[in-house]
């Protein structure tokens, strides 16, 4: 597997939802990936050029930088795009890589629910609440291997505020976790 460069991918793999997931090298994105990837989707992640390989390790099946590639040039007819990152301009560049009817899910800022119709879309805004069971099934997921857990620094909770920081700078492969002692 490449680097997607400059060519088009769209649903050539007929039957295999397209999965665009923005941010996928990050602490929800890198997530995503093997989740979509268990249930069978076909998965492009956008990140920088040094967490390809990282991204094709968790199953990705391409990867876009962002910083050379403009991944609305290249992917086409995306049934679903995640996006960890958020914004207006985002928002309206993950359209152009969608196909009509797909869904447009944003993890922190809600996405305009007429900018999405006026373009053939659905949007979701999620936002994440603690759930034992699932959380449970997670760890059970990680505890088998089926899932990798990547962890990019573990602060002490003295530290709190330095992992905030470094969460909100961005950038981040895989967690930020805070150790409790």
């Amino acid at each position: 597997m490449t680097e997607m460069r400059h060519r088009e991918w769209g649903a050539e793999r007929a039957g295999d939802p397209i999965v665009l997931i923005h941010g996928a090298a990050g602490g929800v994105g890198n997530f995503a990936v093997q989740f979509a990837k268990m249930k069978g989707a076909r998965v492009i992640g956008t990140a920088s050029k040094k967490n390809h390989e990282f991204l094709r390790s968790l199953g990705a099946d391409e990867t876009i930088d962002y910083n050379t590639t403009k991944f609305e040039d290249v992917v086409h007819d995306a049934d679903v795009v995640l996006d960890t990152i958020t914004g207006e301009e985002m928002e309206r560049r993950s359209y152009q890589a969608m196909k009509k009817g797909g869904i447009y899910v944003s993890i922190l800022t809600p996405a305009s629910p007429e900018r999405a119709a006026a373009q053939g879309v659905r949007c979701h805004h999620t936002f994440v609440q603690a759930n034992a069971e699932q959380l449970s099934e997670i760890a059970k997921l990680v505890d088998s291997g089926k899932l990798k857990l990547t962890i990019e620094h573990v602060y002490p909770l003295a530290e709190a505020r330095a992992a905030q920081e470094s969460n909100a700078a961005g950038h981040t492969r895989g967690k930020i976790v805070l150790k409790v002692v």
